[in-house]
């Protein structure tokens, strides 16, 4: 993706960060001639977007927001999650500015501001919403002041019948202009939605690009997609080909405008679940938190470039990196689609793949489809490259049984600190250190509030070692249909780098 950071002056500083907008006030003149090291400050505005949950008459959504509670932010702030619609441009719910009826749509003149799905009270506890059916919009959301830095909402969708009936979760996404999805399909027992949702008060333009196993797919209708302004938009992949083939990449550009994207993956028989953005294209990638009981395992690479990737593939277990009989490399050719069938990799064992280049370094991007269960009871997921933890991470929406939580270290042993926060209708917050070992991964016992209330958000901070790369996992039965989703955990973006500066009052002088 395409993260642009701006460079902030004295006086002055807007900056347009992943989490979204982090409008910073001026630092204080101290006296010296030169520009003091950066400091990192919380940001005050953060931008997030959900998709429209699901089509079907019985899905139950459940959102979770959870802010962490930073250091230096001030005590005012507030955060919320409207529906995006056109009507929500204006914040009152009618598609006119002006007030006045609109007798076609049955809007009434005066009509109320539309309420917000959730409304958090205070950083450190969760705040929960729900809705029900198939017709809940995508979402707006916005935080600002205290609720802005490391901003997080989740996304839960169980569905006990029909296709792609189990768990469905997504962490909702700042906006950006660019979007790698390998693991999409056209087949016919697949349906894949792209969803495309606009915050702003301009329409984007969009184009999208399908790569199969023999390179770019043709299509008649994939570029200058209009997605309105506060709006959602789902675009059936199928249509836009008229060639059917599994394993596919997807590049989402914006050609003006910004959008957050996600693909809804449905399959009649395989279940089905969210597959979030990958990582920008790097020449080694990491997808942590294989599920140990994973029965089939399944690869998909591509290179954007010109030139063709070779890979070492590794699994990093609780043991070490080891090797995955019979795939100790894999050829990516240029522009191409390759997928690996690696079966039951983890073979009951917590597992992150481990993607690095065996030479020339080529940047790719890489997504996993992870199924659990067998026969009628199998359920898929999606694990897409990510970054690593960084600073801070956050996964909202845990229960007291279900939750998993997957580390990994492949570059060096690290120390890492998890804290299972208050629960959203009562509980104490709690924490826990680990140490996870150079090449290994570990679903760590996790820490539970004490006194437990409702659900609760996992922060992971990094204390000491290498990088680390984190996973949550979700399981839920209901109605005797198993479900299962995994969100990765990239850093949360609630600081920024702010470099202190002088007034210099000799540029007055002439």
């Amino acid at each position: 993706m395409n993260r642009a950071t701006l460079s902030l002056i004295a006086g002055t500083a807007a900056l347009a960060a992943v989490t979204g907008f982090a409008a910073l006030n001026p630092p204080d003149a101290v006296g010296a001639d030169t520009a003091k090291a950066a400091a990192q400050q919380p940001v005050e505005r953060t931008s997030l977007l959900c998709p429209a949950p699901s089509t079907s008459d019985i899905a139950d959504t459940s959102y979770t927001s959870f802010t962490p509670v930073t250091k230096g932010t001030g005590s005012s702030g507030k955060a919320e999650l409207l529906s995006a619609t056109p009507e929500s441009a204006d914040g009152t719910g009618s598609a006119k500015s002006d007030g006045k009826s609109d007798s076609k749509a049955g809007k009434t003149e005066g009509k109320k501001a539309a309420k917000p799905v959730l409304t958090p009270k205070e950083p450190g506890t969760p705040a929960v919403g729900d809705t029900s059916g198939g017709d809940t919009p995508g979402l707006l959301g916005t935080a600002e002041g205290k609720f802005a830095p490391g901003w997080t909402v989740q996304e839960t969708t169980q569905v006990t019948v029909g296709s792609g009936r189990g768990l469905l979760g997504v962490s909702c996404t700042p906006p950006d202009t660019e979007f790698w999805f390998p693991g999409v399909s056209t087949l016919a027992e697949r349906t894949d939605y792209l969803h495309m949702t606009n915050p702003d008060d301009s329409a984007a333009v969009v184009d999208i690009a399908l790569y199969g196993k023999d390179g770019v797919l043709e299509s008649t209708v994939a570029d200058g997609i209009t997605v309105q302004p506060h709006s959602s938009e789902p675009i059936l992949l199928s249509t836009l080909t008229s060639e059917k083939q599994d394993g596919l990449t997807v590049h989402v550009t914006v050609r003006s405008g910004r959008i957050g994207a996600a693909v809804q993956a449905l399959d009649d028989k395989l279940g089905g679940d969210w597959l979030a953005a990958a990582a920008d294209p790097a020449d080694s990638l990491v997808m942590p938190g294989i599920p140990k009981d994973a029965t089939d395992v399944s690869l998909v690479v591509f290179t954007p470039g010109d030139a063709d990737a070779d890979l070492k593939v590794r699994l990093a277990s609780p043991s070490g990196l080891i090797t995955p009989a019979g795939h100790e490399t894999l050829h990516v050719k240029s522009r191409m689609t390759t997928t690996l069938d690696l079966a039951d990799v983890t073979r009951g064992e917590a597992g992150s793949l481990v993607l690095t280049p065996t030479g020339q370094s080529v940047p790719v991007v890489a997504a996993l489809k992870v199924v659990r269960g067998k026969g009628s009871a199998q359920e898929t997921a999606f694990i897409p490259a990510t970054s690593p933890v960084g600073t801070r991470a956050t996964a909202a929406d845990n229960s007291a049984k279900g939750t998993t939580l997957s580390l990994t270290a492949p570059q060096g042993t690290a120390q890492v600190k998890v804290t299972a926060s208050a629960g959203s209708d009562g509980g104490t917050a709690q924490s826990k250190t680990y140490t996870i070992k150079n090449g290994t991964t570990q679903d760590v016992e996790l820490p539970v509030p004490s006194g437990l209330k409702g659900t609760y958000a996992l922060t992971v901070e990094p204390v000491s070692g290498g990088p680390v790369y984190a996973a949550r996992t979700l399981a839920v039965t209901k109605e005797g249909v198993s479900g299962f989703t995994v969100q990765t955990l990239p850093d949360d973006r609630g600081t920024v780098a702010v470099p202190e500066a002088d007034q210099d009052l000799s540029v007055l002088q002439q």
